[in-house]
């Protein structure tokens, strides 16, 4: 029987969270901030006190590390993922993570700013824990659940597999990944280092939850050029691009098609950025639908909106560039059945049921599995991510490390 201390694992993770790793969408350094290396060099030493083999930090911060197959079937190689960089949307800065013992439902002030609140009505997922054990920031940053909370359970299955050597397994591949966050985080990995038949990220919500679709995505950058003359001599002569990019912005739809207007598998287009002068604006969007080929359709629909906002003003123009961000996983994973059954089945094995979703958005499994690693996603426990009111329940974590286990196990029993 696999029976994960959940005392252990909340040490861990606490440990792990106080560790600054935020990553940085402006940067362009590899990784986009140096300190995610400081919780990296943390996890290479664990890992080789462990005693797994091949462990290292290359100089964008990626840890690779593999345990050894203590099997004599002829298993694939599976590989686990998780990533160390927190979300820029809030401060990971001086994280003070606190215990909540035996959780008795009642609301949880957050101590550093008691407007904030963790209430069963307005989470009901509370609601699951209590009686067991749940870990808060303080109120001034996030937590860090996304995706400490992965590492943390991974290195936890890890160790547990090792002081149990009767455990029948085959290799397993450790990677922990830089700047996820900020849509970089297999920018620079190193596929020769994985190679594995098969992987998964563990960067997942509610204990059961097992996603194996995300959205595709695209960035697309509209750029507006007005034209240009002395202010003072401007009449009837200068167009402020300025002007136009707002009128544009203003002509966008207001009851769909964008992230507050829509669920479920419905797709959006969402400004995400917006800079310029007066010669020149600059609006940043991203595209997202879980049909590839509708991506087509929102970018012809945005271009188009595009192209109306400047017909009113001859000399000036607009131009369109389209970047590929990641594709949905589903288009792979339907491939290979077996990688989702039997994460399926191991989630069973862990007494929970199992909850099929879809992602609306995307993780490193998205990238990876186009990158020859079919990666579906498996939860973690993690709440209320990239905001103060961000928690996590230990016993999820605990189970997230069982699920690991029981992997492990269904692979090597499933070999021949």
């Amino acid at each position: 029987m696999i029976s994960i201390d959940t005392k252990e694992v909340a040490e861990r993770f606490m440990r792990y969270v106080q560790v600054d790793t935020q990553s940085d969408p402006t940067s362009n350094a590899a990784p986009t901030t140096e300190k995610q290396k400081n919780l990296s060099i943390i996890l290479t030493g664990e890992l080789k006190q462990m005693g797994l083999q091949d462990v290292q930090m290359d100089t964008n911060g990626y840890v690779y590390a593999t345990l050894p197959s203590n099997s004599k079937k002829n298993t694939p190689v599976i590989a686990f993922c998780s990533h160390v960089d927190t979300a820029p949307d809030c401060s990971g800065t001086n994280v003070k993570p606190i215990l909540h013992t035996g959780y008795d439902g009642k609301d949880i002030i957050l101590p550093d700013d008691n407007t904030l609140k963790l209430s069963m009505n307005d989470f009901p997922y509370l609601k699951k824990h209590i009686g067991k054990d749940i870990i808060t920031a303080s109120g001034l940053t996030l937590l860090g659940a996304d995706d400490k909370s992965g590492v943390a359970a991974i290195m936890q299955g890890v160790k547990f597999l090792i002081d149990h050597p009767e455990i029948s397994h085959g290799e397993v591949r450790i990677i922990f990944t830089p700047d996820e966050e900020v849509g970089k985080g297999t920018d620079h990995i190193d596929m020769k280092k994985v190679n594995a038949h098969a992987g998964y990220t563990f960067d997942g919500g509610e204990a059961g939850s097992l996603e194996d679709e995300t959205f595709s995505a695209d960035a697309a950058t509209i750029t507006f050029n007005g034209v240009i003359v002395h202010p003072g001599y401007a009449k009837n002569r200068l167009i402020n691009a300025l002007k136009i990019a707002g009128g544009f912005l203003d002509s966008l739809p207001k009851n769909e098609w964008s992230p507050e207007t829509t669920e479920k598998r419905e797709g959006f287009v969402h400004p995400v950025a917006f800079n310029g002068i007066a010669e020149k604006a600059v609006v940043q969007f991203i595209v997202r639908d879980f049909e590839t080929a509708k991506l087509t359709s929102h970018h012809a629909r945005l271009k188009s909106l595009a192209e109306a906002a400047i017909a009113p003003y001859p000399g000036t123009s607009v131009t369109y560039e389209i970047s590929e961000q990641y594709r949905n996983m589903k288009d792979v994973l339907v491939k290979h059945p077996e990688i989702v059954n039997y994460a399926a089945k191991a989630i069973k094995c862990a007494g929970l049921e199992v909850v099929s979703d879809s992602i609306r958005g995307g993780t490193d499994g998205s990238r990876l599995s186009y990158m020859g690693l079919p990666c579906p996603n498996i939860f973690t426990g993690m709440q209320n991510i990239h905001s103060k009111l961000e928690w996590i329940g230990t016993s999820d974590m605990a189970k997230a490390a069982e699920v690991m286990i029981h992997l492990c196990t269904i692979w090597e029993e499933e070999s021949k």
